[in-house]
């Protein structure tokens, strides 16, 4: 087989629709272990999940309309995950940069506190909320966070879906 045929298999709409999906399935269902295991994402880390939530509908929708024929159907929907993936990759980037300590993160890392009614209010609520940092990784795997992680995995996903999208246009 020749790399232009290994490429064409890889990047067959049902190929390369499974593998995003079980990608999805796979991050997704990491973020949920992690987060039962005690380790509660920032708000960052809920943003980089959206594509791979979206993938969840894209990926099948893009196999199966290539399978009916539709391909510019197909084509959209691997556009639009390519597209959600590279986004995601830069957004990864960022908070990558934030865990650095090499950019400022976003002021508001666990979302704003609700206003309480009064002083003593205020102080339990600090009491009882606790706050989960944007630039405080609390997990390493193999010398890298989960943000790191996500630019890896976010920009092959965006390279398997653009390599889809592409295939598709012949």
């Amino acid at each position: 087989m020749t790399w232009r045929g290994a490429l064409d298999c890889v990047v067959a709409p049902r190929n390369a629709s499974l593998l995003i999906l079980a990608a999805a399935v796979a991050a997704i269902g990491g973020a949920w272990a992690y987060e039962a295991l005690g380790f509660l994402p920032c708000e960052l880390c809920y943003k980089e999940r959206v594509p791979y939530y979206a993938a969840f509908g894209l990926a099948p929708l893009a196999a199966l309309a290539a399978q009916m024929g539709k391909e510019s159907l197909a084509r959209a929907a691997f556009l639009l995950m390519a597209l959600l993936f590279a986004g995601d990759a830069i957004l990864s980037l960022y908070h990558s940069g934030v865990e650095w300590k090499i950019l400022a993160g976003p002021s508001d890392c666990s979302g704003p506190l609700s206003t309480a009614p009064s002083v003593e209010d205020f102080m339990k609520q600090l009491q009882t909320t606790k706050v989960v940092r944007c630039d405080e990784p609390s997990l390493w795997i193999f010398g890298l966070t989960l943000a790191n992680w996500n630019v890896a995995i976010s920009a092959a996903l965006a390279a398997l879906a653009g390599c889809a999208w592409w295939a598709r246009r012949r």
